[in-house]
């Protein structure tokens, strides 16, 4: 757990619930693999470290556990989950039912104020790719997506399906890092906003198919990279 220990940057904000932004914290760090499977969450620590008692950090540690990112093991400790490559399927699973239907919806309407939004959003990843900042190119890669929720108004389906990605997107972690990987993913959604603009909805259900199986084609290679981390 040293890597949240020595992470002076993140502040609580004492104006709103702990527990959720513990949780949220604690959730970021699993997801981009900061705190890695096999890693112990102590309470007392976690309890220092946010300044808390240890009823939010509990609530917090609940939260994970009900995602699948942690096992928790009543009085002993809580460990942060390997990655299940059968919950990942199953993520990919859900998140193509939606998403293919969210991208449908959108190709059949005229919404320039959404096409303007991702091609911004689509230029700030390509900046962060040049930067090679992995973390903010992924923290983009979810908002582009998560636009297209809101613009076809499902926000809250975008919610239940990041509560049960969390296995899959640290795949995507581990494979963002990959020669040329963050260059097709630019490619994927350069190709998938075009067809979105020329309200060619076949087109960009093929493009967001084979997008989202990337990193699920990828995996064994993942696997041998990290065989501590995958199951």
């Amino acid at each position: 757990m040293n890597a949240l220990l020595q992470s002076p940057e993140f502040t609580l904000d004492r104006s709103r619930h702990a527990a959720p932004q513990v949780f949220e914290r604690l959730r970021d760090m699993i997801i981009d693999m900061s705190l890695t499977p096999g890693t112990v969450l102590s309470r007392t620590e976690l309890a220092a470290r946010f300044g808390l008692s240890q009823t939010p950090i509990r609530d917090a540690l609940q939260r994970l556990g009900e995602e699948g990112l942690v096992d928790i093991f009543p009085q002993h400790a809580t460990v942060v989950r390997p990655i299940e490559v059968a919950l990942a399927r199953e993520a990919h699973f859900l998140r193509s039912a939606i998403e293919l239907e969210v991208v449908h919806t959108l190709a059949e309407r005229q919404d320039a104020t959404l096409i303007a939004r991702l091609k911004s959003n689509l230029a700030r990843q390509r900046a962060l790719a040049e930067e090679d900042d992995v973390h903010e190119f992924s923290q983009a890669d979810q908002a582009f997506h998560q636009m297209m929720y809101v613009a076809a108004g499902v926000p809250n389906l975008w919610h239940i399906v990041r509560s049960q990605s969390g296995h899959i997107d640290r795949l995507r972690r581990l494979d963002l890092p990959s020669p040329g990987k963050r260059e097709r993913v630019l490619a994927d959604h350069a190709e998938l906003v075009g067809a979105i603009e020329q309200r060619d909805a076949a087109l960009a259900q093929t493009v967001l198919r084979r997008h989202l199986s990337g990193t699920l084609s990828n995996i064994e290679e993942i696997r041998e990279r990290h065989p501590s981390y995958v199951r």
